[in-house]
């Protein structure tokens, strides 16, 4: 359990800048169940780390909560012990390693994600952001970027920024980036200025990266043709060197008809036709001569006085 601690836990460290989300809510001062089971969830998932016991407690407050009498109390205290309850769950689940079920479990409970907490929210970017998926929760924060109730809160532009540079930015979209940051009066002039910066930088590296990527698959490709060539030339090399040696094997007579053969094979010759006799007896004759050329010497007698 412990070794899988230290790496479940790495998605959850640094998460407190800059809404400080990554730490419970105050805990309220009610005898309701619910923040008793807020509390024990809690203990048992800071003091001990019994994540899934404080995963079920989480939800059992959860059922609780809809007909506590919290529920009358001030609206500030009863969404204060709701999104206390959902970092709980968050980092329990993170725990376990089952982070990709964290924004399914936080929005069937709070329905829409227009309604999410901004603590909440952050807590989900950093989160995915940090595990490499910035793309599950790309939908989620452009509709809650898009509220207007949510655009008047304080905690607006700390979110817009963290959409850019958690999410937007790693997954190259550049333009709806361009549109946030033009479209959106949480940006100063003077920070618009730096943020569109940054955007053109970072486009400008993935072209970089994109083009350095083709010359490599074009500088693999044609290394793969190149020994592709090779390894035709050195087959026909071999076969070349296969008949060499099998037709220096021959003995003469069966080189001459081979070549023959070939000749008739090459000028088209028709050894039928009345017209092509005097050719062949000349070849005869010719082969006759160098047959006795060669082979007088073994046929002659010695010669006695």
């Amino acid at each position: 359990m412990k070794s899988d601690i230290s790496t479940s836990a790495a998605p959850l460290k640094g998460l407190g800048a800059p809404l400080r989300s990554s730490e419970p809510a105050r805990l309220v001062p009610a005898a309701s169940p619910s923040v008793h089971l807020l509390e024990e969830a809690a203990d048992l998932l800071v003091v001990h780390l019994d994540f899934r016991a404080a995963l079920e407690t989480c939800e059992r407050a959860w059922q609780s909560l809809a007909n506590d009498s919290l529920a009358e109390e001030p609206a500030g205290t009863y969404l204060e012990v709701k999104c206390s309850l959902c970092i709980v769950g968050i980092q329990a689940l993170a725990e376990m390693d089952r982070w990709r079920e964290v924004l399914s479990w936080v929005l069937q409970y709070y329905q829409v994600p227009e309604k999410l907490p901004p603590k909440i929210l952050e807590l989900c970017i950093l989160l995915y952001s940090k595990m490499q998926e910035p793309g599950a929760v790309l939908n989620v924060v452009c509709s809650w970027l898009q509220d207007p109730d949510n655009q008047r809160l304080p905690e607006y532009g700390a979110l817009c920024e963290l959409h850019l540079q958690r999410v937007l930015l790693p997954l190259g979209c550049f333009l709806e980036a361009e549109k946030l940051v033009m479209g959106s009066a949480a940006f100063g002039e003077e920070q618009r200025l730096k943020v569109l910066q940054t955007i053109h930088a970072a486009r400008q590296q993935q072209k970089r990266e994109h083009s350095s990527s083709q010359e490599v698959q074009k500088l693999n490709q044609e290394g793969s043709f190149s020994h592709k060539f090779l390894s035709l030339l050195m087959l026909l090399r071999r076969l070349w060197d296969c008949a060499l040696s099998y037709f220096l094997s021959l003995s003469f007579k069966k080189s001459l008809l081979a070549t023959l053969i070939l000749c008739l094979l090459v000028v088209r010759f028709d050894p039928a036709s009345p017209s092509s006799l005097p050719f062949l007896y000349q070849l005869a004759q010719l082969f006759h001569r160098i047959r006795k050329a060669m082979f007088a010497r073994l046929y002659q007698l010695p010669l006695h006085d």
